[in-house]
């Protein structure tokens, strides 16, 4: 089944409605579709600050040296990502256009109706970079692991609350998966983002949440809440003292934040391998892979093949996810 094929149980945003309130509706701005004519346009889909315009701004900094072609980064937010892809999707062909994506990217058409793209319309690159999700709970909670969090959770059904950035986030589908591997019954507790998420589990409003390590990691070391884990299949280079989920006994767990570049389709094979070459080069430099692992940030630096099927395997899981838990996103 493809990506915009979901039925049963599962109800999704409109994506024109939530770009309407963006004041973007029916139209795109001209810097989503224009081509200049000697600069590579850099869309990022988030605002300033954070991990993805990190990525963006070294790149910005390292890829005219790499091209030997200027590169004008551009931030579009909104709507998880999806009003900058879709202004990038309507740059078909386009050889002067790249985008910053992340996890969302794969997982916005569960959560929104309507959206003006699919993954065929754009041209992978390469997956950057990746950091897994941290699972934090308060510092009062009597579990010192993640199996006491478990038998905790099943001692008392529905009487524990996650924590996520809003619905279809990352952190929301992980804590979905935790509860399908472990049979537990949590409730989510969707916020406005991921810092009242975090806030909410330092205040023992609710009991779990994950998130990254560049924000919680300070407030673990303040002994405000607790790590009991990753959610990656490996240990987590900033914290290895903490277990994988899988190491703790909870089955075939392995999530992580990703962030990968892709350009709009039809740009052809050459200008592909040429990006590809460009933005490993740039981001695969000695001095800035200390940057972005300074930042949590571990360095993939995929083939544009690898990342294509990385993000196939990707949408169908969270699809299975979604089908399998009747989750609702409306």
């Amino acid at each position: 089944m493809g990506f915009g094929d979901q039925e049963s149980g599962m109800k999704r945003r409109d994506w024109m409605t939530r770009a309407a309130a963006l004041g973007v509706a029916g139209s795109l701005p001209v810097w989503a579709v224009a081509q200049t004519a000697t600069a590579l346009q850099l869309v990022v889909p988030v605002p300033p600050g954070g991990s993805v315009d990190l990525t963006a701004r070294l790149l910005g900094e390292h890829l005219p040296k790499s091209l030997k072609q200027n590169v004008v980064v551009e931030n579009r937010a909104g709507a998880s990502g999806s009003i900058a892809a879709a202004g990038v999707a309507r740059a078909a062909a386009d050889p002067n256009t790249m985008m910053l994506v992340f996890d969302s990217h794969v997982t916005n058409p569960l959560v929104y109706q309507n959206l003006p793209y699919t993954l065929k319309d754009f041209t992978p690159i390469s997956r950057l970079l990746s950091f897994p999700l941290v699972f934090a709970v308060p510092a009062n909670l009597p579990a010192n692991n993640v199996q006491e969090f478990i038998a905790l959770a099943k001692k008392k059904p529905g009487a524990l609350n996650v924590s996520s950035a809003g619905l279809g986030t990352l952190n929301h589908l992980a804590a979905e998966l935790f509860k399908a591997r472990t049979g537990t019954h949590i409730v989510h507790i969707p916020y406005r983002g991921g810092v009242p998420a975090l806030q909410a589990v330092m205040n023992d409003e609710v009991q779990l949440f994950m998130g990254s390590w560049v924000a919680i990691g300070p407030h673990v070391k303040s002994g405000r809440i607790k790590a009991l884990g990753v959610t990656s299949a490996k240990r987590y280079s900033v914290a290895p003292e903490l277990p994988t989920l899988q190491e703790a006994g909870v089955r075939d767990f392995d999530v992580a934040t990703w962030i990968g570049a892709l350009a709009p389709a039809g740009i052809g094979a050459e200008r592909q391998q040429v990006l590809h070459a460009a933005v490993t080069q740039s981001l695969g430099q000695p001095a800035v892979r200390q940057t972005l692992a300074q930042q949590g940030l571990e360095w993939i630096g995929s083939s544009p093949a690898e990342f294509e099927t990385f993000m196939s395997a990707e949408a169908r899981r969270w699809q299975d996810l979604v089908m399998q838990q009747r989750l609702s996103f409306s």
